[in-house]
C-alpha cells in the first residue's frame, strides 16, 4: 500500500472545485487501507473529515471498500460528514465462506451481512453496489447458491457479476478443480438474473416512496438527462432545457425500467 499525502489530496480537490467539479470520488487499489503504510490509525475517516471541513464539496463518494472496514465507531464518524453520499461499493466477490477463504479475503459472509445491516441502521438512505465473481477454482454448486442467497439478502442496488478468469502467475491459476466455462456462463446468467430482480425491487421502493432525488445532470439526448442519485441509482431526468449539464437538481421519481429510474425535474 502506498498512500498519497492528505494535504496533496485536499489541494487537488480544491483545484477540481475551481474548475467546476461538484462530485469527488476517493478510490484506490485498496481504498480501506489508506494510511496503513504510514501507521496512521483511521486515516481514511480523518481524510473525509478534513475534506468536509476544508472544502466546499457537496458530493463525496468512496471507491471500492472491504466490508470489514466498517465498524460502529467509523460509521458514527462518517455519518457526521455531510458531503459523504450514502452509497457504498463493497468488494464482496462471493457469498461463500469457503470461497472467501480460498480467495484470502479479510472477511466472511456473516461479517459482510452484519456490516451491511449496521451501515443501513446507522446512515440514513444507505445503498450498496458490489462485485460478485462466479467460477473461482473449487467453487461448488453449494458455494454458488450461497452467493445467490447472499445477493438476495444484501439487496444491492446494483452488482457487477463476472466469471473467474485464469491468469498465469497468480496462485489461483494453479488451484485444483478449475470450473469449466459452461458452468461459469450458467452461474453468471443465473446470478445476473437474481441481482436484476433485487435491483428492480429496490428501485420500485424508491419510486413508490416518491421522495425527491438529488442528482447531477450529465449528458443530454434532446429529451432526457442521464444522472445518478445520491445512492448511485441510475436516473433519466426529463427536461426540455438543453443547457443544464453539470447542474445539481431535485427530481421526482415516477417509474423505473431495466435498472433506470425515470424522474421529473422539479
Amino acid at each position: 500500500v502506498r498512500s498519497r499525502d492528505c494535504d496533496d489530496i485536499i489541494a487537488e480537490i480544491k483545484r477540481l472545485e475551481q474548475n467546476g467539479y461538484t462530485e469527488i470520488i476517493l478510490t484506490g487499489i485498496e481504498t480501506a487501507s489508506y494510511g496503513e503504510d504510514r501507521d496512521e490509525e483511521d486515516a481514511l475517516c480523518t481524510l473525509i473529515e478534513r475534506i468536509t471541513r476544508e472544502t466546499t464539496v457537496t458530493r463525496l463518494r468512496l471507491g471500492s471498500m472491504y466490508p470489514s472496514f466498517f465498524t460502529p465507531e467509523r460509521c458514527e464518524r462518517l455519518k457526521k460528514c455531510t458531503a459523504l453520499l450514502p452509497h457504498f461499493h463493497l468488494s464482496v466477490q462471493s457469498g461463500s465462506d469457503r470461497v472467501l477463504r480460498a480467495m484470502k479475503r479479510r472477511y466472511n459472509r456473516t461479517q459482510a451481512l452484519d456490516n451491511i445491516k449496521m451501515i443501513r441502521e446507522s446512515i440514513a438512505g444507505a445503498a450498496f453496489t458490489t462485485d460478485l465473481m462466479v467460477g473461482f477454482p473449487g467453487e461448488t454448486e453449494e458455494d454458488f447458491l450461497d452467493t445467490v442467497a447472499f445477493a438476495r439478502e444484501a439487496r444491492f442496488i446494483d452488482a457487477h457479476v463476472f466469471a473467474y478468469s485464469r491468469r498465469t502467475g497468480t496462485p489461483a491459476a494453479d488451484y485444483p478443480d478449475q470450473v469449466d466455462e459452461a458452468t461459469k456462463r450458467r452461474r453468471s446468467e443465473m446470478l445476473i438474473k437474481v441481482c436484476h430482480e433485487v435491483r428492480d425491487e429496490v428501485l420500485g421502493e424508491i419510486v413508490e416512496r416518491g421522495e425527491p432525488l438529488s442528482v447531477i445532470l450529465e449528458t443530454y439526448d434532446g429529451r432526457c438527462y442521464a444522472a445518478h442519485a445520491d445512492n448511485f441509482a441510475e436516473v433519466r431526468v426529463e427536461s426540455e432545457c438543453p443547457n443544464l449539464s453539470g447542474k445539481m437538481v431535485k427530481a421526482i421519481p415516477v417509474s423505473h425500467k431495466n435498472g433506470i429510474i425515470t424522474a421529473r425535474l422539479i
